[in-house]
């Protein structure tokens, strides 16, 4: 991310350099905006899996969905976190303000349904699903051909189940 130019991006998309500073005052704005934006979308198609369960039940959706080998072999259609949390460490301040925003939405809503689940400390409880999750299918694609990889997605659900009481 951060060897990729203005000029790059906008090669890449076909367009002029000028036509990107009408939208946008800075590579870190583009960045901030793209963060929050591929969140969002990745949020919401997790969240329309686990489609109107509440508690447990969405909880159990939404991880199944997340660490599932669909979402571990198509990278590109899923969670962009665990393919840029590296970048992340080294990105601007509105770069990661947009992060945190975006984590912080993600958290409130596992929350609430750990919440709803009984769990005593939900956001404690969500941090450590959000945690797992990303970790998870991070190492599952790292492993991807071998057979440990799906080990990795059946040992994080399971585990995700436990910490339900299922």
């Amino acid at each position: 991310m951060s060897a990729t130019t203005v000029s790059d991006v906008m090669e890449g998309a076909g367009m002029t350099v000028g036509g990107f500073y009408a939208h946008f005052h800075s590579k870190d704005d583009l960045m901030a905006e793209s963060v929050s934006s591929a969140l969002c979308q990745s949020r919401d198609s997790l969240e329309s899996a686990a489609g109107d369960k509440t508690g447990a039940d969405w909880l159990e959706a939404f991880s199944k969905s997340y660490l599932s080998r669909a979402h571990r072999d198509n990278p590109s259609a899923g969670c962009p976190l665990p393919a840029t949390l590296g970048e992340m460490a080294n990105a601007s301040d509105a770069v990661t303000q947009a992060l945190a925003s975006s984590v912080e939405t993600l958290v409130s809503d596992l929350a609430r349904h750990e919440q709803e689940a009984g769990q005593a400390r939900p956001r404690e409880e969500a941090l450590a699903t959000l945690a797992l999750m990303i970790g998870g299918i991070t190492l599952a694609r790292a492993l991807a051909g071998t057979p440990a990889s799906d080990e990795v997605l059946k040992a994080c659900r399971s585990h995700l189940k436990k910490s339900l009481g299922r």
